[in-house]
Parts: C-alpha cells; structure tokens; sequence
C-alpha cells in the first residue's frame, strides 16, 4: 500500500481521536452509490471530518470540492489533495468570463465518483449556514441520477476555528439526512431554499435533527 494511503489512515484515525467523530446515518444508509454530499461549512477541518464519518469502502470514490488557490499554495497541501483526497479543484474566481468554476465537478461526476461540496462557498462563523449558491442546484439539474445527501458537521468550529491552524479536541458529529432531488419544474431559488432547510434539519437539536 502506498503512502498516501496510509496517510489517509492516519488523518482518519487523528480526527476521530481529536474528535470522537461519529457518523450519523439518520435519512440514508451508507450505500456505495454515486451521490453528492452537500454540508454547512465552517472549518477547513470540514472534509476531514465527512472523511472520518464515511465507512473505509467509501472514501476512495468520495471527493471533496478544494479551492485551488488554497489548497495548491504549498507542496504538502497540493499533495495531501491529490494523493490522500483525491480532491476536485475549483476556482474561486474565474480566470476568463466563459469560465465554468463547475466543470472540474461536472467531469468527476461524470467519472461515476460520488462528490462532497459545501454550497455556501466561503466559511461561516454563525450558527446557521449561509443561503445556498447556484452550483448545487445545476449539479443536481445536470446529474439527476446522483442522489443529493444533505449533511451537518456539528461543533467543526471549535475544533478549527477559523485563522487558526491547530485543532482542539471537541466532541463532534457528523449527520447525513435523507436523499433529496431537483423536483420537476422546481425553480433555482426554490430548490435551494428546500437543500438549506435539510441540511440545518440534520442539526443536533433540531426538531427531527440527531440527538446530541
């Protein structure tokens, strides 16, 4: 086995030693089927987390959304995103205007690789998760055979609060609701209002959220 599998180990076993992360399989089974899982982001220690959550058969085709200009500022970062996570590179800001920041992900898609991606696009410090962007919802309008998982990362922040680099052992959870889809003639605005609402459903203490 190579290094970067062990390595893979070694991050998943670190974050649920830091962590206790356990996994919550609250609306779905974990089912090698191709899926998107869409999460509330508010650390870099997000990823991580969903990774340490997926059973071991899983993490090999599930690939998280990186920002290319953070995650390739360094050799280790490029390294631990391409060897250990086999991340999709997007770009925050387009190089030229017929840029499409979604075609990276529309081609691992394509691939058959299931796909973790954070739709609020920047970090947030609040309770809640900011309203959703776009990306989502065209995903889900181009690959309405992939099932949309909706996810809460609970008490990331704490762990990896943000401008700081070393993480504080913090229990936390991670819960994945039930599968949703683009409904027909559903409207953008409509169907991503709908992605919010589940995925803050899956917050501990929320009526039928999980248990904290």
């Amino acid at each position: 086995m190579s290094l970067a599998h062990y390595t893979g180990l070694l991050l998943a076993g670190l974050a649920r030693l830091i962590t206790g992360t356990q996994g919550h399989w609250k609306g779905c089974p974990p089912m090698a089927e191709q899926r998107i899982y869409f999460a509330n982001h508010q650390s870099h220690f997000d990823w991580v987390l969903i990774w340490a959550a997926l059973p071991h058969e899983l993490r090999a085709q599930t690939r998280p959304i990186a920002a290319r200009d953070y995650w390739t500022s360094s050799p280790l970062k490029t390294w631990l995103t391409t060897a250990v996570f086999n991340a999709v590179y997007v770009s925050r800001n387009r190089s030229t205007a017929d840029e499409d920041p979604l075609e990276p992900l529309a081609q691992a898609l394509a691939a058959g690789d299931s796909v973790v991606i954070f739709p609020e696009g920047t970090r947030s410090n609040k309770g809640e998760p900011q309203a959703f962007k776009a990306g989502l919802y065209h995903l889900a309008e181009q690959f309405p055979q992939v099932r949309l998982i909706p996810t809460w990362i609970d008490n990331v922040q704490r762990v990896m609060p943000k401008g700081e680099v070393v993480p504080v052992p913090i229990l936390c959870t991670v819960t994945f609701g039930a599968a949703l889809s683009l409904e027909p003639g559903e409207d953008k605005r409509a169907f991503l209002e709908r992605a919010r609402a589940a995925v803050l459903a899956q917050k501990p203490g929320r009526p039928g959220g999980a248990r904290p």
